[in-house]
């Protein structure tokens, strides 16, 4: 067989074996599509499939192959973060400010804290460490992955919940949004190099001038040009971001955050949103799982992804119900709230991704930190629901 034929091979399992799992075991209630996808990236890759049929794994996911998926995932998940930076509601939550900061930065904060704690408790064993980590690198890294909430998982979550439209949805929806922000924020002063700072602060001050230039000429262009020039615009700040050293993820998202999603048409937003997650998204999965690593002993990976699953619930949790106290939300609402923005699953592999490209953390660091994200995504909805029916009068409730 040849490369191209391989390549359709290794397509066709991402397609299929997903959406054979998904609908033939009804997974939607606790793990929708998209969590079966990533799923299925890490059974696909090296620590299941190649464990138990290495000849089988290296024909079909050999060098070339993975080359031509690596540059599909790439561009699909630059895409994805860019709209995750377009549905930024950062005016909402101005207005709303003095709530949506002090839930976000508790609901952020406290799991944070505990992350940290679980990172500095691994540095005493080997294997976690990336090469190239400073030791606050590490330790501030594995504590954001468990404090990320992932926006456009979020969303989609709500869709499903029919909270979405409702005010409790809304308010959710800024509280994840300061918490992208700051997540972002936090990864680029990770990325920080020293050696070319020169470089990072011309592609700050070039992105602040260009990105005030950008959205004077948004405004004047016809909404059927503004995608094509937004999809320019992305382009060319993801070269800049990754020429500086902060990798082109972080500047797909600075990308979307300065444009301003009532340029475009809210159905067609949303619209380009599923068909990235139907199209490329499953392939920028299949790309994660072939970075799994059980190299340390499976059960040790497994034992920190439980421990890190516990930092990033509970936190979240306390975070949350601290800022409900606060406030004076009504009983019960602190929890609702709490448990929705658990959601992780793309963010957060995302936010992973980076530190391994940096090599910040090992592959089984990521992989602990995958098993995670999966887990504490995958206990959403299943959590959330029954709170609906007791707590519907919530729906009612002030945006």
């Amino acid at each position: 067989m040849n490369t191209t034929e391989i390549f359709l091979l290794a397509m066709l399992l991402i397609l299929s074996l997903p959406y054979l799992t998904w609908r033939l075991l009804k997974t939607e209630y606790f793990a929708p599509l998209v969590v079966v996808q990533i799923v299925a990236g890490i059974l696909l890759g090296p620590g299941v499939l190649g464990a138990a049929y290495p000849a089988y794994y290296e024909f079909v996911f050999n060098p070339q192959v993975i080359q031509s998926l690596n540059g599909i995932a790439w561009w699909a998940v630059m895409l994805f973060v860019w709209i995750a930076g377009i549905e930024l509601d950062l005016h909402a939550a101005w207005k709303h400010r003095r709530e949506s900061g002090i839930t976000a930065g508790l609901g952020l904060g406290a799991p944070l804290l505990l992350g940290c704690v679980a990172a500095i408790a691994m540095l005493a064993m080997p294997g976690w460490v990336g090469a190239k980590a400073l030791t606050w690198q590490f330790v501030l890294g594995v504590g954001m992955a468990c404090a990320v909430t992932a926006l456009p998982i979020l969303i989609l979550f709500m869709e499903k919940l029919e909270l979405l439209r409702q005010p409790i949805g809304q308010r959710i929806l800024r509280y994840a949004s300061l918490d992208d922000v700051a997540i972002w924020g936090v990864l680029a002063l990770i990325l920080m190099d020293w050696q070319r700072v020169g470089r990072q602060a011309a592609f700050i001050a070039a992105f602040a001038l260009l990105g005030f230039a950008f959205r004077k000429l948004m405004v004047r262009l016809p909404q059927t040009d503004r995608w094509y020039v937004g999809l320019i615009w992305l382009v060319a700040c993801s070269f800049g971001a990754d020429w500086a050293g902060l990798h082109f993820m972080v500047g797909a998202f600075l990308a979307g955050v300065v444009m301003d999603a009532r340029w475009f048409d809210q159905k067609q937003l949303d619209s380009l949103r599923h068909q990235v997650l139907l199209v490329l998204m499953p392939v920028f999965f299949l790309s994660t799982g072939l970075r799994t690593n059980w190299a340390v002993g499976g059960s040790a990976v497994f034992v920190a992804a439980a421990w890190l699953l516990l930092a990033s619930v509970s936190g979240k949790l306390a975070g949350v119900h601290l800022a409900g106290r606060i406030l004076r939300w009504a009983p019960g609402e602190a929890s609702l709230i709490g448990w929705l923005l658990q959601t992780k699953a793309l963010i957060m592999i995302i936010f992973a991704n980076i530190l391994l490209d940096k090599q910040i953390i090992t592959n089984e660091t990521f992989t602990a930190l995958l098993l995670m994200a999966v887990a504490s995504t995958m206990l959403t909805v299943p959590v959330v629901n029954p709170m609906l029916r007791r707590l519907s009068g919530l729906f009612a409730k002030a945006g």
